[in-house]
C-alpha cells in the first residue's frame, strides 16, 4: 500500500503514517510554501545535513540545529570562524560532519551575496516548473528533475555547496515548489501553489 488511512480517516504515505513526529511534519508543514530568506536557508541547510541519512533523524534534531546555528540567521552563520566550527563539531545534538558544517557557513555567505539580486527566495522559486508530478504510488515520485538539476547547478555557480540535484529536489518538495503528495493523500493540492491536477494555481 502506498497510502495508509489512519485512525483519523486521513490518507498519508507510509513514511508519514507511523511516526508521530513525521506525521505532524507531513500534515502541517511539508510541501507548504516557504518564501522567506531565513526559512529557505534553514531548509536548504537541513536538506544538506540529511544527505546520506534519514529525514526522521534530522527532524528529531531540528531544534538542536536551530540552537546551534543561531536560528539559521545567515548574517550570524556567515560570520562563524574556526571556534564556531569546533563548537559545532563538539555538539552531540546535531549531525557532526565537518564538511556539512563548513558548507552551511559557506552557504550563509552565498545567501547574503544574493540579496543584491533579489535574494535566495527569488532564485529558488524561479525554478518552479510549469507542471508538478502526479504520483499515484511512491515509486512514481521522482527524486530529481530538470529543474532541480538546473537549480543545483545555479546554486553551485553562486557559491553554494552540498546542493546536488537530489538535495535540490527534496528542497523543492519541502517548500512547495513542486507537489509530490500522492494523489490519494489528504494533502494533495493543499499548498495553494498547485492544484490537485498538477497545474499551477493562478496568481500565486
Amino acid at each position: 500500500m502506498d497510502v495508509i488511512v489512519g485512525d483519523d480517516g486521513l490518507a498519508r504515505p507510509q513514511w508519514a503514517a507511523s511516526d508521530p513526529l513525521m506525521q505532524e511534519y507531513y500534515d502541517t508543514e511539508w510541501g507548504l510554501p516557504v518564501r522567506d530568506e531565513r526559512g529557505l536557508f534553514e531548509r536548504l541547510s537541513l536538506e544538506a545535513f540529511q544527505s546520506g541519512l534519514s529525514w526522521a533523524t534530522i527532524l528529531r534534531k531540528r531544534e538542536n540545529f536551530r540552537a546551534a546555528f543561531d536560528g539559521f540567521d545567515p548574517d550570524r552563520v556567515a560570520a562563524y570562524g574556526e571556534q564556531d566550527v569546533a563548537r559545532l563539531m563538539d555538539d552531540v545534538g546535531i549531525v557532526r560532519n565537518r564538511a556539512k558544517v563548513e558548507a552551511t557557513i559557506r552557504n550563509a555567505g552565498a545567501t547574503i551575496s544574493l540579496r543584491a539580486e533579489g535574494g535566495l527566495p527569488d532564485l529558488i522559486w524561479s525554478f518552479r516548473p510549469a507542471r508538478t508530478p502526479m504520483p499515484r504510488t511512491f515509486a512514481e515520485v521522482p527524486t530529481t528533475s530538470d529543474e532541480s538539476r538546473a537549480l543545483a547547478k545555479e546554486l553551485k555557480r553562486r557559491g553554494f555547496a552540498f546542493v546536488g540535484p537530489t538535495t535540490a529536489f527534496a528542497l523543492m518538495e519541502a517548500v512547495g515548489i513542486v507537489d509530490t503528495h500522492l494523489l490519494d493523500s489528504h494533502r494533495r493540492g493543499s499548498s495553494g501553489v498547485w492544484r490537485g491536477d498538477g497545474l499551477p494555481v493562478e496568481d500565486v
